[in-house]
């Protein structure tokens, strides 16, 4: 008999002789008293009988238990409430409801929040339930009433009133995948402490003991609307440790302790005690454990099988243990190194699998039904969608949710395959998704544009804001309290100034446990159509193809025409010699040329007609910042150009005075760039130094066409020789020269008046200093900057400069525009990933603009670029990225000058109009508005010309 059948046995035996002893004493009663027992005995005696019916049913343990007996040995004693504990069953908590009026972490002192005419996202009804013009009261920690003004006010005493105007009103977002506090941001040694590297299976590691609250991302996190992370360790192991769950909002402890939510364990009246909280630990799979550990495929999986192994003869010493308690000579069994493993396996344990491949999920699946124990989510699983129904072979009632992210990709082998439509095809074959951060690899903050982009590729409306809030909310273990908003659940609540879904959507506020965490937040009022529900983007047929391919489809348009009539286009944004459109209703593309714009324009009897649907025709796009054009993925050497020299080191009479070209290493026909091509960017700018060690000199940038075959392609190449390109900031480079001694390299180089022969890199310069070449430097510490800007004044007044990266370039916006300094800001939404970064703009609802919106303001010529590792991914995003600066600055932004920061002024910043060779940026035409999330490219032709291709 199993110790929890055991004791169920015994207390069945102690309930039938205290009902005998019950009934004895009752007659007793009868005989002495003679009367009936009275309704009230009656009544009050089924609820004793009930009350402790649903005491032992919730808890296994009656609360009239004797205590072990004082004469028994202390560690008998401790042992049996140890098997009080593992014969708990696991942890099913009730949904809390609207008697729960106060909440665990409520602070004594916070004041009542009645949120009035509120447009509601609950989160019921399978996430269609919206309420209209209902006010919420935030009050003791909890969300007190939902209801009308008549049904909250007698409860709203003395609440501060807040009239939201009918805003949106939705539950706090859920990250459960996060590394804030153990990876901390700006990163610095000695703070980042999510990955053990002493062993591959550390299970006993618990990310609470590495959580620095210092961390600078929590207030950026929460102005993204996120009110709870669970937080991981890394994935350098096959198990990295357990993992723990907080709130981002500020406490007086300003402890880790202080932050959780639902502690498994905690302090009580000076003992330390497991709760009846869910526990999470993180497993990992695949190429992190080989590279860091040099555990292959089938050594991961012997890790986990020898882990649970152990994990398992853990709980059956323990389990034979607990059958006879008073019997045993030695104490209870314990092993601080398995014991989370054997909780795992009784249940009690949530377990989150970082598992990208088939082979990776396949693999840990047939492992937990060996073992025997469910699995939370497989977390970035980028193949996931293709074995959707592998995943639900998995052990366990229901299958596990998914938690992937929504485009970044092609960052190594493993992330290859994954497909814009994945949350799409998994919701469709009834898997749950949850979109993730990963934070900081992607920065939280904008944890909800995940969902938004889940929403524009397929997944329906209800499901992308679930995906973010209740099913995270249910993969964490906290959908009881969390996810929903429903009286007695934690008062964590996001007001948004538009529809969560639509671009550019923003915090107004954001309550944690009932607390408005937004001090004099900078918002605005979006527009009407802003505020609307919106029906995903039908994107079927290349979700099928997609699968039918295994992730890797053959992405080269087919279609295409030499005449092409766009019909119902609401506006165009080309160059001359076209002006700027609005509602021209008609235009005549032939040979990848416009000829004709306006109603009146005749059509070719032989044209292909589109109908754009309000749509929009603009100049092609233009990204510049990753390795597109130099690299198919990012971490594996063999698929790309490899490291740039470095000049400053280097000591060698063949490589003195030379100058890397990017365009020597150029790669076309990549995944990414087809990708991008597909997406409405036709031209890429990459030089050889733009990812990898920070070499002072990076090299000279080129423009090529994404849709080009090869380096031969009419087109492809389009501006061979762009800029000089230089890394200023160290970025956390290993022995790199000073910032000192490479602005006196740079100002010596820029001084020289002429080179000998054969020396390209110094003729480069001295091209530079005369304006013939622009010089692009990446940089993003203002001081850094300011030093840049006097090098130009006083050495080289001619110099074309830009600056790359530019997070803290607001603070020398004026003398960037009186010295014609350019910006690209890269990325466009900064994040202090680095000290060089730490004062950077966040933009609202924390800054009143955004740095790309305060640069133009001051005059300052800007674009947008990219930057990292989510870099190369990011490119078929540059529309959203100019989307997204026109929706949070529409008052500094026309819609033109937006989408001249992905195009004209890009040209410009990066030299691309600066010789004989300028090239043509080519054509799109995108159905529906180019600034909305939804709208979508039908016709596209690149820098070379010719035939339109239709999507």
């Amino acid at each position: 008999m199993s110790p929890h059948a055991q004791l169920v046995h015994r207390r069945a035996v102690d309930v039938e002789k205290n009902a005998q002893v019950s009934d004895d004493l009752a007659e007793d009663d009868k005989q002495r008293r003679r009367k009936s027992p009275s309704l009230f005995r009656v009544l009050a005696a089924l609820a004793l009988v009930g009350v402790t019916a649903f005491y032992y049913t919730a808890s296994r343990a009656w609360p009239w238990d004797p205590q072990p007996p004082s004469d028994l040995p202390p560690f008998i004693r401790e042992g049996i409430k140890q098997c009080e504990i593992i014969g708990r069953p696991p942890p099913n908590p009730a949904p809390a409801t609207r008697e729960r009026t106060t909440s665990d972490r409520f602070v004594p002192g916070t004041g009542a929040v009645w949120l009035k005419n509120a447009t509601v996202w609950t989160g019921n009804n399978k996430g269609h339930e919206v309420l209209y013009e209902v006010d919420v009261l935030l009050d003791g920690g909890v969300i007190r009433r939902i209801g009308s003004s008549e049904d909250v006010r007698d409860e709203a005493i003395d609440a501060d009133e807040v009239d939201l105007n009918g805003a949106w009103l939705t539950p706090g977002l859920v990250d459960v995948h996060s590394h804030i506090g153990v990876e901390a941001a700006p990163a610095l040694n000695g703070g980042q402490d999510g990955n053990s590297i002493k062993g591959s299976v550390r299970p006993f590691l618990r990310s609470l003991d590495g959580f620095n609250t210092h961390d600078a991302s929590f207030n950026l996190s929460i102005a993204g609307g996120i009110t709870t992370m669970l937080v991981l360790p890394g994935s350098a192991g096959n198990i990295g440790g357990q993992a723990f769950t907080f709130k981002p909002r500020w406490t007086a402890e300003n402890t880790p302790a202080s932050m959780q939510v639902e502690p498994p364990f905690r302090i009580e009246n000076g003992s330390w005690e497991r709760t009846r909280a869910w526990r999470h630990i993180k497993h990992a799979c695949g190429e992190n454990p080989a590279r860091v550990y040099g555990n292959v495929r089938m050594e991961s999986a012997y890790a986990f099988r020898e882990a649970y192994t152990n994990g398992k003869a853990l709980k059956d010493i323990q389990d034979a243990w607990c059958e006879d308690p008073r019997a045993q000579s030695t104490p209870f069994p314990q092993d601080l190194e398995w014991e989370a493993l054997a909780d795992v396996l009784r249940g009690n344990v949530k377990v989150n699998v970082h598992c990208y491949e088939t082979v990776d999920i396949d693999d840990f699946v047939r492992i937990t039904n060996e073992f025997q124990f469910p699995v939370a989510a497989f977390h970035h699983a980028h193949e996931a969608y293709l074995v959707p129904g592998v995943i639900k072979q998995a052990y366990g009632p229901e299958p596990p949710a998914v938690a992937i992210f929504a485009n970044f990709a092609r960052y190594k082998r493993e992330a290859y395959r994954l497909s814009p439509y994945a949350a799409k095809v998994l919701n469709d074959a009834g898997i749950k998704v949850s979109f993730k951060s990963d934070h900081p690899a992607i920065d939280s903050r904008y944890l909800v544009f995940e969902a938004q982009q889940g929403h524009a590729f397929g997944l329906p409306w209800a499901e992308a804001l679930a995906s973010v809030t209740t099913v995270s909310a249910h993969t964490a273990g906290l959908d009881h309290r969390l996810g929903y908003v429903r009286e007695g659940y934690d008062a964590d609540v996001v007001v948004w100034d538009s529809f969560p879904l639509a671009l550019g959507a923003t915090p107004k506020q954001t309550y944690i446990d009932g607390i408005p965490q937004l001090v004099s937040p900078h918002v605005g009022n979006k527009p009407a159509e802003a505020q609307e529900i919106t029906t995903h983007g039908d994107y079927a047929k290349e979700a099928a193809a997609d699968v039918v391919s295994r992730g890797d489809p053959d992405l080269r348009p087919r279609k295409q025409a030499s005449k092409v009539v766009f019909e119902h286009v609401k506006e165009v944004y080309l160059g001359e010699p076209f002006v700027n459109t609005i509602n021209p209703g008609r235009v005549v593309v032939s040979d990848g040329e416009v000829v004709c714009i306006g109603r009146e324009c005749v059509v070719a009897e032989d044209a292909a007609h589109v109908d754009l649907k309000n749509g929009t025709v603009t100049r092609g796009l233009i990204t510049a910042g990753s390795r597109l054009g130099h690299e198919e993925i990012d971490m594996e050497a063999s698929t790309g150009d490899g490291l740039v020299y470095d000049a400053l080191a280097v000591n060698s009479d063949l490589l003195s005075g030379v100058l890397v070209h990017g365009v020597d290493g150029a790669q076309f026909g990549t995944k990414g760039a087809l990708m991008a091509y597909r997406e409405g960017i036709t031209t890429g700018v990459s030089w050889p130094g733009a990812l990898g060690p920070a070499r002072f000199i990076a090299g000279v940038s080129f423009s090529f066409s994404t849709s080009a075959p090869h380096p031969l392609a009419p087109g492809a190449i389009g501006t061979a020789r762009a800029a000089l390109h230089l890394n200023l900031d160290d970025e956390g480079a290993d022995n790199n020269p000073s910032i000192s001694t490479k602005l006196s390299v740079l100002r010596r180089l820029l001084r020289q008046k002429s080179v000998v022969e054969d020396n390209e890199l110094g003729q480069a310069f001295v091209d530079a200093a005369e304006g013939k070449l622009r010089l692009v430097v990446n940089a993003n510490s203002a001081d850094h900057i300011g030093a840049l800007v006097r090098i130009k004044r006083d050495v080289a007044p001619a110099l074309k400069l830009t600056i790359f990266g530019g997070a803290e370039a607001y603070m020398l916006a004026d003398e960037l525009a009186r010295n014609h300094i350019g910006v690209v800001v890269a990325p466009g939404r900064a994040f202090p990933y680095e000290w060089t970064s730490r004062r950077f703009l966040p933009g609202p609802p924390l800054s009143n603009l955004t740095l790309p919106a305060l640069l133009h303001k001051h005059g300052v010529k800007v674009g947008l670029g990219l930057a990292g590792i989510v870099a190369s991914s990011s490119t078929r995003l540059t529309r959203f990225e100019a989307a997204w600066a026109y929706a949070n600055a529409p008052h500094v932004f026309s819609k033109r000058d937006a989408i001249a920061l992905v195009t004209t002024n890009l040209e410009e910043l990066l030299g691309l109009n600066d010789g004989a060779e300028v090239a043509s940026s080519g054509i799109v035409a995108y159905e529906g508005d180019f600034f909305s999330l939804h709208a979508r490219v039908r016709g596209v032709v690149g820098p070379g010309g010719g035939a339109m291709h239709l999507l």
